[in-house]
């Protein structure tokens, strides 16, 4: 790869946006930064102010069939939840491919440049393993590559219905592995491509019982993976796990070993001040997904009292009805501004860091613009009606993905005023979702 020069007219560096930052790579990472410099003819210009990659912690990518399709009547998650299984029974790897490419490549148009894909759909219909155990997620880790981003495949263990005990039925029956030994064991066989790593993931405490969760908890540090886990994001979890086990979700994982620096929870949405403690006291990340966890009505979760704990927030789109991580920051700040009454818990600086983030991914050389890191660019314009006239410290409170104009993923080009260079996003969604209809 060449070594390669861009000219941002503003970049964000460490907490602020910095003025004439000129940026140069070489095999993929930054080699040097240099804000307050004239454009030299040589370097590519970057109208309006350059980000860091942005990292999407948690996906779930088949959702996204699901967008505007799920919103007459009332419901609840768990309504909501089966037409999702039903998406998830007509899926094929070949479909699957398609439709993630797809999904990928929305993805890169808003500016991320890593995928947290929590992947769970694993076999063929009734549980029947493919040829090769692990196709649907070498389907995943191919639509990045083709979309162009990087992705941390996190496979999860799925192996009971709930709480109790059930077992998988239905199209849930693609989930499961049978035990954790036997997830492991299937895993462990998997081979990812140098933009992929394999990581691993608890599915939730309904869906893993707890004499389960230590095998899995083992591989992750036998590997020195990422652990992630659905963590109280419904109320009735919490209840039927406090009736079957006396303790809550976190109290189980905690008991587990499954909590640490290593380890992601999503939603976190109904925690007790207890709980808290432990995520923070264990430097467990937490993801939030706002514009998920509102449209299914989950609740609003006390993302200021985790911070303040210590653990490190990240956010992810999860479902897709939206994909947009300048919103899922920032609804962070606003979402706590509605459960508090208050204004000013999270500045543009810890947002943006929440947003650009890929600790919780396992890329800790990624995230930043600094010599040495991976040369991952997003470009937001200062021109559109959005974000018209805006100091550029505060473009997180107006931007949305509609704004980024240009994307550089490990050195190469991805997005270029704010088309995809390698694939017709908008003709490739409404391909691969009529062939799920």
């Amino acid at each position: 790869m060449p070594v390669t020069s861009w000219h941002a007219d503003h970049a964000w560096l460490g907490d602020a946006p910095a003025s004439d930052v000129l940026i140069t790579a070489d095999r993929g990472r930054f080699t040097s930064v240099t804000p307050g410099v004239p454009r030299p003819p040589h370097a590519e210009r970057l109208r309006g102010l350059t980000l860091p990659g942005l990292a999407n912690a948690h996906s779930h990518a088949f959702h996204r069939a699901l967008r505007g399709r799920t919103h007459a009547g009332r419901g609840t998650f768990w309504t909501w939840r089966e037409q999702m299984y039903a998406v998830a029974d007509r899926l094929t790897p070949a479909r699957y491919l398609d439709l993630a490419r797809a999904v990928f490549a929305e993805m890169a148009l808003a500016g991320v440049t890593c995928v947290g894909e929590f992947h769970y759909l694993h076999h063929g219909p009734g549980g029947k393993p493919y040829d090769d155990p692990n196709e649907m997620g070498t389907a995943l880790a191919e639509a990045a590559a083709q979309a162009g981003i990087r992705i941390t495949l996190l496979d999860t263990c799925y192996l009971t219905a709930s709480v109790g005990g059930d077992p998988l039925d239905g199209p849930a029956l693609r989930f499961g592995d049978g035990s954790a030994a036997a997830w492991a064991a299937r895993v462990s066989t998997f081979n990812v491509d140098p933009h992929a790593r394999l990581g691993a993931a608890v599915h939730s405490v309904r869906a893993v019982p707890p004499s389960q969760m230590p095998e899995i908890v083992a591989w992750a540090d036998r590997h020195d993976a990422p652990l992630h886990v659905h963590l109280s994001e419904q109320r009735a979890e919490n209840e039927a796990t406090l009736a079957a086990h006396g303790r809550t979700p976190t109290a189980l994982l905690h008991d587990a070993g499954a909590l640490g620096p290593r380890t992601t929870v999503v939603h976190a949405t109904h925690l007790t001040s207890a709980d808290v403690g432990m995520l923070g006291s264990t430097r467990t990340h937490a993801c939030f997904c706002p514009t998920t966890e509102r449209d299914l009505g989950d609740g609003i979760g006390p993302a200021a009292d985790l911070a303040a704990a210590g653990a490190p927030l990240c956010v992810g789109s999860d479902s897709h009805a939206v994909i947009d991580l300048l919103e899922e920051a920032r609804a962070v700040e606003l979402h706590e501004r509605l459960r508090t009454e208050q204004r000013g818990h999270f500045g543009p600086p810890f947002l943006v860091r929440a947003a650009t983030s890929h600790t919780a991914l396992g890329w800790d050389d990624a995230g930043s613009i600094t010599p040495g890191a991976r040369a991952d660019l997003v470009t937001v314009t200062l021109d559109s009606p959005r974000t018209a006239g805006i100091d550029p410290a505060g473009l997180i409170f107006a931007a949305t993905a509609a704004d980024v104009t240009d994307v550089v993923v490990d050195g190469a080009r991805i997005v270029q005023d704010g088309r995809h260079l390698r694939i017709d996003v908008a003709r490739e969604l409404r391909e691969a979702i009529a062939c799920l209809s």
